[in-house]
């Protein structure tokens, strides 16, 4: 507020407020998994809207949604490398040993508990399916 960064603030005010809406409706204290969940779901929607806007020629609001972006991004940790991600793919094959697409399930089970927040879990789907020969 002292520096005067409003869209800080503001971002800071709707990650706030939608760590709470979600504490009400559930009835529960969210954990830091669960926060970066939340962030993520913002994040998520903001790159939606983002699509949206300049499909529709709106180049003042993909600015603002794409500084949200950014901004939010901020708050989740560093994101992984494809060679970090490669390697958790190939521990949890490993581990859960799987051997057909039958077993993706398993395999990401153990990939998102330990990526959360960290890599979009989209492409970490991707690379497993290709890996398992899906």
């Amino acid at each position: 507020m002292r520096a005067g960064e409003k869209e800080r603030l503001g971002v800071i005010r709707m990650i706030t407020a939608a760590i709470k809406q979600r504490e009400v409706d559930e009835r529960i204290t969210l954990d830091d998994g669960q926060v970066m969940g939340v962030l993520e779901k913002m994040i998520k929607q903001r790159k939606e809207s983002l699509v949206q806007f300049q499909a529709g020629n709106r180049p003042d609001l993909a600015d603002k949604e794409a500084a949200e972006i950014t901004l939010l991004q901020g708050y989740l940790p560093s994101p992984l490398s494809d060679a970090d991600i490669d390697a958790l793919i190939q521990d949890a094959v490993a581990a859960t040993g799987a051997s057909s697409i039958k077993d993706m399930g398993k395999v990401m089970g153990i990939i998102k508990a330990k990526a959360q927040g960290r890599a979009d879990m989209a492409a970490v789907g991707a690379k497993i399916k290709a890996k398992l020969g899906g």
